[in-house]
């Protein structure tokens, strides 16, 4: 079970902060405790409790084997992301969302495996074989693809799960991922609506104090899970050692 999380570090991190009630969307009610000097406040007694729901989903996803895809372009949430998704040995994209990354995954592997090739050509000598020019485009193609998909490199079949910051911001992540029945997670606040993700987390998701909270409790899940994962694997590792033992010990039996 994930560590529970605490209201009192989601309130110091700033979680409750929503937007300006003029900008509020309706279906966002339930998760908002009051308004202050026209702002909503969010009830981080539900965003603790919305958060340890998808933190259990996501360790289950994780501990299969499978991956999350975490999005987040917005520039506060940026570098946060990056850091804590590669931390927990996670794809993400912080750049462009590229048009049909989900629905159009084939073409995005092939922009992936065309990295690869370029690499490939570095190590064998093939690249310095071209002519200046010829290496500059290279060079220049492959900056492109690794600003834009380097991250998801390893990324080899579609993501189980994906792991939004701003829905409003990331809302053609969020219809791709629709389009194939993937599910979405996010941080969800005032101004957005939260029947276009299937596990809400109702919090701030402007203030980068309140992202990186955000983020350091679910990506701990995911790591719980991989880890969990680990030691499955190290224990079935370790039972069918044992039974080839027990196997090569076990005396001939007599015809």
């Amino acid at each position: 079970m994930s560590n529970k999380v605490e209201v009192k570090e989601l309130l110091e991190a700033g979680v409750h902060f929503g937007h300006m009630t003029r900008k509020w969307d309706p279906n966002m009610a339930p998760y908002i405790y009051m308004e202050r000097n026209g702002i909503h406040i969010i009830n981080l007694y539900k965003t603790a409790a919305k958060i340890e729901e998808a933190n259990e989903a996501l360790k289950k996803i994780a501990a299969s084997g499978r991956k999350i895809l975490f999005v987040a372009t917005k520039k506060q949430a940026k570098d946060i992301v990056a850091e804590k998704a590669a931390a927990a040995n996670m794809p993400y994209i912080t750049e462009r969302w590229p048009g049909g990354m989900l629905t159009n995954f084939v073409t995005i592997r092939k922009a992936v495996k065309k990295m690869a090739t370029i690499d490939k050509m570095k190590k064998d000598g093939t690249f310095m074989t071209l002519s200046k020019k010829e290496r500059l485009q290279v060079d220049r193609l492959r900056a492109k693809l690794e600003k834009n998909l380097g991250s998801i490199a390893d990324m080899s079949r579609l993501p189980a799960a994906l792991f939004v910051v701003d829905i409003k911001a990331e809302h053609i992540a969020i219809k791709e991922a629709q389009k194939l029945n993937i599910p979405v997670f996010a941080m969800v606040d005032t101004n957005s609506d939260p029947r276009e993700v299937d596990y809400v987390i109702p919090a701030n998701d402007d203030a980068s104090k309140s992202i990186d909270k955000i983020l350091s409790l679910v990506t701990a899940a995911v790591t719980e899970g991989l880890s969990e994962r680990g030691s499955e694997k190290e224990a079935e590792a370790t039972d069918k050692t044992a039974v080839a033992a027990t196997e090569e010990a076990a005396p001939a039996t007599e015809e």
